[in-house]
């Protein structure tokens, strides 16, 4: 259950008053439980004041023994439903409440005509008892009958689950807090002079200029770190601590990436290929743009974007068209602050690829950077965060699953990897002619898959597919999930659409409006 999710005031109320919850049966427990203490208090306040039944008249006794054995009812239900047992156990919970019920609906027709004083009715009484064994029988045998499989994990995820959502919620306010400011500053900018307009512009740019780079490499004693160098040779920051992965060390350093606005990632393989501290390079930012960013109006009148190289290449384009020459203004003004910073899944040798296939499904899949698809995810997820988190515990736990190797009904030999639940978590994707083969596979993604590279989105990514006639193609996309720009041409490798990314990313941010 989403925070988005608008489930009414009993949810409402909880969230704000209890907790964010992570099931549905969690809310109605908790409001099962709240009523039976209500109704049991009601009930035992009316018997105080109750006088001796009359046989021929409804009295106040009859009505409070009757809701305070509803009460009951649902006081001792409500836990059992709010607790994360099997869904069968509700089931008992809300089979006992209903059995009870109809024993509360009994006594009133029984009493006090036929309800004996010393004994009471034993039919109502055993029908109410029936109610009540199976709301505890709910609660106490599921339990001990089953296993929660992998709890620890189930919890995890759901923290994730709701840590991922807080981010996102906080995402969608930067986006509008941004926006609003976006706004403010045109309104101050058509006010102001036009000098003092483009000189906070070029001001804005500035922001988005680095003088760093990030270097990544080993170091003597084997250990992973990174350090971000300005260009004057002096260390900016470090890792300050080694990793003993290199893909650890590329996410600590993603984690920190987002504060050098444009600055590369420099790869050394060993400690002795670095440069000197003091040695000073010029960043890839201060080259001039060999390109231009090209503003017309196309026959339908509405007003697009290109980024043409100044030997004619279409490097880019807007890829939809705007009502007005102002719109297509700060399209581009958004894409020249975004592309900069902007990352893409880089191959060494392989890399982990999360995509949204034909059904709306979030998928992954390992791809080598020859093209081969080493295995994929096998199952669809409707979240991008839920095959995210699927990657990591493929990564971290691998090493701990147990492979099947099987021949289909085509005769063709393919692998599979099997979660504790029996749940197909990851499969080979393609057929192979021999068994050998097959293992062969298995062993090339227990060794490439920790440390293969996950594409991190920041404020914008680049992404890399396939299109219907197999051409490669690019597109850049905003965290909102807006596209804003995109290779208008499709490439014959993957590699050719990685290196029209790279053009774009050195000419776009400085490139000139030309119309």
């Amino acid at each position: 259950m989403t925070t988005q999710e608008n489930q009414g005031f009993l949810y409402e109320f909880y969230r704000n008053r209890v907790g964010d919850p992570t099931t549905h049966d969690e809310v109605r427990g908790y409001w099962v439980f709240l009523t039976g203490v209500v109704l049991g208090t009601v009930g035992i306040l009316l018997f105080i004041p109750s006088t001796a039944p009359r046989a021929t008249s409804f009295t106040l006794r009859e009505a409070s023994i009757f809701i305070a054995a509803v009460g009951l009812l649902m006081m001792i239900a409500g836990p059992v439903i709010r607790l994360p047992l099997q869904s069968w156990a509700n089931y008992a919970a809300y089979a006992g409440q209903a059995i009870g019920f109809v024993a509360a609906v009994w006594f009133l027709l029984v009493f006090p005509n036929d309800w004996v004083v010393t004994a009471g009715s034993h039919p109502v009484i055993i029908l109410y008892a029936l109610g009540l064994a199976a709301i505890t029988l709910g609660g106490a045998i599921v339990p001990l009958l089953t296993e929660y499989d992998d709890a620890a994990t189930v919890r995890e995820a759901a923290a994730a689950d709701r840590k991922a959502e807080v981010a996102e919620l906080r995402s969608a306010a930067d986006d509008r807090r941004e926006e609003r400011d976006r706004l403010s500053d045109e309104l101050d900018g058509t006010r102001a002079a036009a000098g003092a307009a483009e000189l906070a512009r070029e001001e804005l740019e500035a922001l988005y200029d680095s003088q760093a780079r990030f270097e990544l490499y080993e170091d003597q004693g084997q250990e992973w770190r990174w350090r971000l160098r300005h260009r004057n040779g002096n260390i900016i920051a470090a890792s300050g601590e080694g990793y003993t992965r290199k893909h650890n060390a590329r996410k600590g350093l993603a984690s920190v990436r987002g504060n050098a606005l444009g600055a590369v990632t420099l790869p050394f393989e060993v400690d002795p290929d670095l440069p000197e501290p003091e040695a000073s390079f010029e960043p890839a930012e201060d080259a001039e743009s060999d390109a231009t960013i090209e503003r017309y109006e196309d026959s339908a009148g509405e007003w697009r974007w290109r980024l043409r190289h100044d030997n004619g290449e279409i490097l880019g384009d807007g890829g939809e068209g705007y009502a007005s020459r102002s719109n297509v203004t700060r399209a581009i003004d958004r894409v020249r602050e975004h592309v900069g910073p902007a990352d893409y899944l880089w191959f060494d040798p392989t890399g982990f690829e999360v995509y949204q296939d034909t059904a709306g499904e979030w998928r992954w899949r390992l791809v080598h950077r020859n093209g081969n698809i080493l295995a994929d995810s096998g199952e669809g997820y409707t979240r991008r965060n839920d095959a995210n988190r699927a990657v990591e515990r493929i990564q971290t736990g691998i090493d701990d699953r147990s492979f099947e190797v099987y021949e289909d009904a085509a005769g063709e030999h393919r692998w599979r990897l099997t979660g504790s639940n029996d749940r197909i978590v990851a499969d080979s994707g393609e057929g192979y002619d021999t068994k050998g083969s097959a293992e062969d596979a298995v062993d090339r993604v227990r060794s490439y898959a920790p440390e293969a590279d996950v594409l991190t989105i920041g404020r914008a990514t680049f992404e890399i597919y396939e299109d219907r006639s197999g051409d490669h193609r690019w597109r850049l996309r905003h965290r909102n999930g807006n596209i804003t720009m995109d290779s208008g041409e499709g490439y014959a490798s993957r590699s050719g659409a990685r290196d029209g990314i790279e053009s774009v990313k050195r000419h776009a941010p400085n490139a000139e409006i030309d119309g």
